[in-house]
């Protein structure tokens, strides 16, 4: 006998203390279904480059190449900025498409195609899209600073006001596009449509690279979000400087949704789609977990959903339609399920 009244072969039998064997099993099921969506992802990536190749591989490779990237850098960009927003927000029904963005980017479109007409397609890769990311941050940041200015601390009024902004912008958007002649209008549609079916390789690089730094970006305020989450009062009072957290978030948001909506045009339920089923599947309050993950089913969502469209559907409709028809009816359920709460 020892001095801790066991024998030496009863050590090994001792039970663990309370926690640590759920959260050791917490963290390899969040572990295993990391690894799971990276395994898929490359496997329908893969199945996307070479399923029912027909001709040229090289051509093929480099057509399906563009438009793997273009889902790839969209679905990344739309699942990591829709997940934190719906934190800083405090709901899950919320993402920069319902609360107007996506309205905003087609209303500027709209504008510069309205002063431009044709020649709006002749401004450039970049300026256009330095000019969609500025309007879309000082809206992001103008209304949440508006609805803060006076001791505001309702996010609920800010999801309001975003609803109510816009249609705002879209009625705005309808009665600009009433005066556009044909050919104006048409090129008013390549600019809004959202479209992986033809993909300008300089565009795909600015957007990617705007995807990469608004991620870096976002990686250090996820710890902050993390603690955000757990409502305004505890952040401040775990001493998380609130307001500046939310306004750099809405800065990376806001460069996300800029580098999608630039590269394909809107997709207004997306997010919505993507960051419910990224937090159904990952078991995890960290945002270092989740905001990947959510990037991982974005990715999985667009390459899974192209596929269909163009081998299933040949192509007779668009992902955004099926997107928008799947996600307006997910929106509507989530409605339902959150009113009997």
């Amino acid at each position: 006998m020892s001095a801790t009244g066991l024998r030496p072969s009863d050590r090994g039998t001792l039970p663990q203390l309370d926690g640590a064997g759920p959260e050791q099993e917490r963290e390899r099921h969040v572990r295993r279904t990391m690894l799971v969506l990276v395994l898929l992802t490359l496997a329908a990536l893969a199945a996307y480059l070479t399923w029912d190749v027909r001709g040229s591989w090289s051509y093929a490779l480099d057509l399906r190449g563009r438009q793997a990237g273009a889902l790839v850098v969209v679905g990344a960009a739309v699942g990591a900025s829709s997940l934190v927003f719906q934190t800083i927000a405090g709901s899950r029904i919320l993402t920069p498409g319902v609360m107007g963005f996506d309205s905003v980017y087609v209303l500027v479109q709209t504008v510069l195609v309205t002063a431009f007409g044709s020649g709006a397609l002749l401004m450039g890769v970049l300026p256009r899209f330095a000019l969609n990311t500025a309007v879309l941050t000082a809206f992001g940041l103008l209304l949440f600073s508006w609805l803060f200015r006076a001791r505001s601390r309702n996010l609920f009024v800010l999801v309001l006001v975003g609803i109510v902004m816009g249609t705002f912008f879209g009625s705005l958007t309808t009665l600009a596009s009433r005066v556009l002649d044909p050919d104006d209008f048409l090129t008013l549609q390549q600019l809004t449509f959202a479209s992986f079916t033809t993909v300008d390789t300089r565009l795909l690089l600015v957007t990617a690279a705007a995807t990469v730094v608004g991620l870096v970006a976002m990686w250090p305020l996820l710890r902050a979000v993390d603690v955000i989450d757990l409502g305004r009062d505890n952040a401040v009072a775990l001493g998380v400087d609130y307001h500046r957290v939310v306004r750099r978030v809405l800065v990376t948001v806001t460069v996300l949704v800029a580098a999608s909506a630039a590269l394909v045009g809107p997709m207004l339920f997306l997010g919505l789609i993507v960051a419910n089923l990224a937090r159904q599947v990952v078991r995890s309050h960290r945002h270092t977990v989740l905001v990947p993950a959510s990037a991982l089913v974005g990715v999985l969502c667009c390459v899974l959903g192209q596929l269909l469209v163009t081998h299933l559907f040949d192509l007779r409709t668009t992902l955004s339609v099926v997107i928008n028809l799947v996600g307006g009816v997910y929106f509507l359920l989530l409605l339902m399920r959150t009113s009997r709460l």
